[in-house]
């Protein structure tokens, strides 16, 4: 079982689930207050950097870093901006491997809060409903919208896939540049990181071959 997923995977990660760490009492804030808050400390963390907020350039920063992100990286962590979903039936009868490749999505790193980029490929083999294709790139959006682990990340589209689907014949390939990686630490700007889920059909090695024919073109 994929919410089972417990395992450690180096030195700069955590056991971690499935699930994003979330308190319980997590939305008792609205989001105006949550702006708020976050401004009141960010513009602490900046005063005690030694930052000079009185400056026309660093003044607004504190509310505008809030507004980012309650409204834009961290919206994900919000149930209520789930993407809604359309299906409809496969009426053409398609029932070969769809896939949607290089969507581009950003998120950041759960450890260092610093940028994580790169490409998501998913597929699917239909098990009688097809989904709108610019559904699966907001699938990709809405679950890096939140401070992740690339690991999780691919299990968490996967698994939606799979609910929204009712199949368990789903793909997910992520390959992502970690910026705790090439901006910090070792300062490795060339390396990039690779996750992979393979479900039902995809576990075959001739649809795994098959895909990652499709990828290289």
């Amino acid at each position: 079982m994929i919410n089972d997923f417990n395992a450690h995977v180096g030195d700069d990660h955590l056991y971690t689930g499935l699930e994003t760490p979330m308190k319980k009492d997590a939305f008792k804030l609205s989001d105006h207050e949550k702006k708020e808050r976050i401004s009141v400390l960010f513009e602490e963390i900046m005063e005690v950097l030694g930052l000079d907020l009185t400056n026309d350039s660093l003044k607004g920063t504190p509310n505008r870093v809030a507004k980012m992100y309650v409204d834009e990286i961290f919206a994900g962590l919000n149930p209520s901006n789930k993407p809604e979903i359309t299906l409809f039936d496969n009426n053409y009868q398609y029932n070969q491997m769809l896939v949607e490749k290089n969507i581009s999505f950003h998120s950041n790193c759960e450890h260092h809060f610093v940028p994580i980029f790169g490409k998501a490929h998913l597929a699917y083999i239909s098990a009688g409903k097809v989904i709108g294709l610019s559904k699966l790139n907001r699938i990709v959006q809405y679950y890096a919208s939140r401070p992740q682990v690339q690991e999780r990340l691919t299990n968490q589209i996967a698994e939606e896939l799979k609910h929204i689907l009712g199949t368990e014949d789903v793909a997910v390939i992520i390959d992502a540049k970690h910026l705790c990686v090439s901006s910090r630490g070792i300062k490795d700007e060339s390396s990039t990181t690779i996750t992979s889920y393979y479900g039902g059909k995809f576990g075959a090695p001739e649809k795994i071959a098959e895909l990652q024919n499709f990828l290289k073109n």
